[in-house]
């Protein structure tokens, strides 16, 4: 059934499926994004690092809100498909076969309640060294400890500096899910006009309002569910993996023209089960056990 909504919007109890698929990208992706800044952060004296944070959430903040305000803009323009289809795939990509085996540490909530990463083989903080390297694997801007890297005589970072590069790899990072709300919403239906608002918009403003929200709160709580359950993490980028692919079917095979010709919002379609099947797989793996190969002698 579906409800019509002022400003042209429609709902229909899927959507709430969508909404909570987005949360749960946003929880666990908001991991790496909270101990990269943490580190980034870190690099200032002491007193400074609240303050860089903050700013950066406020940068973050105001990308979110004119990313939100343009998107019915963006459901429009079939370019938007191929970047960031392409960028999700990226960020997936890189994460799955790249990182995984480079990774030697693993994320904590410390005592004050922080997200921090600990040595995996000692269970000790990170020298700064391997602080360095976890903020390059991480972080999704390459190079970013070489713009912070003009230091102040006590050694530490220079504050503007850091602040800007906190703010560009919060935007980095919420690029994601604004890229997945597009996904994931899809065209509008059939029929609809041209120059209406996209009666699914609300999906995506709900997201990007809730991943503001989750941006400070949610690393601690998703740290502590990937301890319960380890392969959750790799679940999410494989989830956005799919996304990602979604996106770039949707511009390589639908027009302007025909823009329902592989339709992964009609029930009536094979695309439909396919995807959302592959989508809720996926999603329970995250449940299953993980291997254990470290320490089975002993």
């Amino acid at each position: 059934m579906i409800v019509d909504l002022p400003f042209g919007q429609e709902f229909i109890w899927g959507d709430l499926g969508i909404v909570g698929l987005l949360i749960l990208l946003e929880g666990v992706l908001s991991i790496d994004n909270a101990l990269v800044l943490g580190l980034l952060a870190k690099r200032l004296p002491k007193h400074m690092q609240p303050r860089a944070l903050t700013y950066g959430l406020v940068g973050a903040f105001v990308f979110r809100i004119l990313a939100i305000s343009v998107a019915s803009f963006l459901l429009k323009w079939r370019v938007v498909k191929l970047l960031g289809g392409g960028y999700l795939a990226y960020v997936a990509i890189k994460h799955l076969w790249f990182e995984q085996e480079t990774h030697t540490t693993h994320a904590h909530v410390d005592a004050e309640g922080e997200p921090i990463l600990v040595d995996e083989t000692t269970g000790l903080p990170l020298t700064s060294e391997q602080e360095i390297v976890e903020i390059e694997h991480r972080g999704p801007i390459p190079g970013v400890t070489q713009m912070t890297d003009g230091l102040a005589t006590d050694g530490k970072a220079k504050f503007w500096p850091t602040v800007f590069v906190i703010e560009m790899t919060d935007i980095a990072f919420a690029v994601d899910s604004i890229l997945a709300a597009i996904a994931l919403v899809g065209p509008p239906p059939s029929g609809h006009p041209t120059d209406a608002v996209h009666p699914k918009l609300w999906v995506i403003i709900t997201g990007g309002i809730l991943g503001v929200i989750l941006m400070r709160f949610a690393a601690v709580i998703f740290i502590r569910l990937l301890e319960r359950f380890p392969r959750f993490e790799s679940t999410a980028y494989w989830l956005v993996f799919l996304i990602g692919l979604k996106l770039l079917i949707d511009w390589g095979f639908n027009t302007d023209a025909n823009p329902h010709r592989v339709d992964f919002h009609n029930f009536h379609e094979a695309p439909f089960w396919i995807f959302w099947i592959a989508l809720g797989l996926t999603f329970c793996s995250g449940f299953l056990p993980e291997k254990r190969h470290r320490n089975d002698a002993g």
